[in-house]
């Protein structure tokens, strides 16, 4: 009997699946170094906690450099039946939330220190980002902004979820290439188009989107300054991602349902946001509502993506070219408020009063990322705006054109509140009469300093970012 098992163990053939251990690296090494740190955590004491900053800022860079190699071997590969895809879009997108992720590390090192945060995931569209909104856990504003994201997360996921459900009882798939031969087939029941419809309002609430933007405010405010800036860019910047694979792979051919909606979706974003920040005096809720105004923005080439082939072309570049800028000029907003803080232990707006006579280099910086946030030339903002624009002018519709007024008259209204930090920080007196320096320390002066340069790189030569998402 021994021996007959034997024979047939010999005999079968057990093919063992092949995993490219290569293409999913990356991953593998951040899921290395977050492990490494909450057990190295265990072991330190208070007065070293700093090392947690430092180790995860190693392991983010160390995640690069298998981006690198796969960039320069340039072969698109596939996994676990096309359910994992890497590709020059994948690549360019990871290395966006890589270096975001190392950035808001270099903001965080003087919070772990003070026990405020933790290594920072970058999958922030679950629990992580609900608990790192709600980790000042003696803080009311922040357990207020860890119930409300939460509780709005839940609804919204359901609502997506739900819709996704509509949407595979229609096609029988789920992959997004399958969907797209049903939807492009034309002979689609009523309820797929429900379907689509919740599935954009649940990734509208991921990407703050007016009227699914209230938990943002709030959050903003509540949670720690690092965890906002987090939250403000790689959070918003996942939600876009999703929402450009659905929309230009999956529902491609369903225009007629998914343009107006992202039309309104962009016009109300847009408005409110704008309108709501000029009110604001305090700097995190007017960085909160001109985030959804940013994100009216990149909502817009969505609207007229499927008008003529060369709007397809120029509003999906205009959208990943608006996501890579958005987030080096917004993290070093944030870079900038930690900075001021430490001196004015305050976030009002008049607190920035008299900033160049006492802290020249920060005050200088802010400028250059309001004027970047505004559009103005020549500065990486504007570039950004600029392919909005040539994204909606290339549709050439009546409803693109009135897009693009609507956004030129948003971005006037949007001027007006940076131009006011900026008064406050030139021509306003400083509030208590205190010029002592601000002391910087090293993360923060990198942080600051990257995204500077990254600003200022784009502004320079646009062809940095437009190359790469070609």
């Amino acid at each position: 009997m021994l021996a007959t098992l034997a024979g047939l163990l010999g005999a079968a053939k057990f093919d063992a699946p092949h995993v490219d251990l290569h293409a999913i690296a990356p991953e593998i090494a951040l899921t290395v170094v977050a492990i490494a740190i909450l057990i190295i955590d265990l072991f330190l004491d208070e007065t070293r906690k700093f090392w947690i900053t430092t180790i995860a800022g190693i392991g983010v860079a160390l995640a690069g450099i298998p981006l690198l190699t796969l960039a320069v071997n340039g072969q698109d590969r596939s996994l676990f039946g096309g359910g994992y895809v890497v590709d020059n879009y994948a690549l360019l997108l990871k290395a966006m939330f890589l270096l975001s992720g190392y950035i808001v590390l270099l903001l965080s090192s003087l919070y772990v220190s003070e026990g405020d945060t933790i290594f920072i995931a970058l999958e922030t569209m679950s629990i992580p980002a609900y608990l790192l909104a709600g980790w000042r856990k003696r803080d009311p504003k922040s357990n207020e902004a860890a119930m409300k994201y939460y509780l709005l997360g839940v609804v919204a996921s359901a609502v997506m979820l739900y819709g996704m459900s509509l949407v595979y009882g229609v096609t029988g798939a789920t992959l997004l290439t399958d969907i797209a031969a049903t939807v492009r087939s034309g002979s689609t029941p009523p309820i797929l188009t429900v379907g689509i419809f919740l599935i954009i309002v649940g990734f509208a609430f991921k990407v703050s989107a007016v009227p699914f933007h209230q938990w943002a405010p709030d959050t903003y405010e509540g949670a720690p300054t690092p965890v906002t800036a987090f939250l403000s860019v790689a959070s918003k910047a996942a939600g876009f991602v999703a929402l450009m694979q659905l929309i230009y792979v999956g529902f491609f051919g369903r225009s007629d349902v998914w343009q107006p909606v992202f039309w309104v979706l962009a016009v109300a974003t847009m408005i409110v946001g704008n309108l709501i920040a000029l009110k604001q005096t305090n700097i995190v809720r007017m960085l909160a509502y001109s985030s959804i105004a940013q994100a009216g923005f990149i909502l817009a080439p969505f609207a007229i993506a499927n008008a003529n082939e060369s709007a397809a072309r120029s509003s999906f570049d205009a959208i990943v070219t608006y996501l890579i800028v958005y987030a080096v000029m917004n993290l070093g907003a944030f870079s900038i408020v930690i900075i001021v803080a430490r001196k004015t232990r305050s976030g009002e707006i008049s607190s920035y009063g008299g900033l160049l006579s006492y802290a020249p280099v920060p005050a200088v910086a802010m400028t250059i990322f309001m004027f970047s946030l505004a559009g103005i030339p020549p500065f990486g903002g504007f570039w950004a705006k600029f392919f909005v624009f040539k994204s909606l002018m290339d549709a050439g519709t009546p409803w693109a054109v009135g897009l693009a007024v609507i956004a030129a008259v948003n971005s006037v209204i949007a001027f007006y509140y940076y131009a006011g930090i900026m008064r406050e920080m030139w021509m306003r007196p400083v509030p208590d009469g205190d010029r002592t320096p601000i002391r910087i320390p090293a993360s923060l002066t990198l942080a600051m300093g990257l995204c500077v340069a990254g600003v200022m790189a784009v502004g320079v030569y646009p062809a940095l970012v437009t190359k790469l998402v070609d």
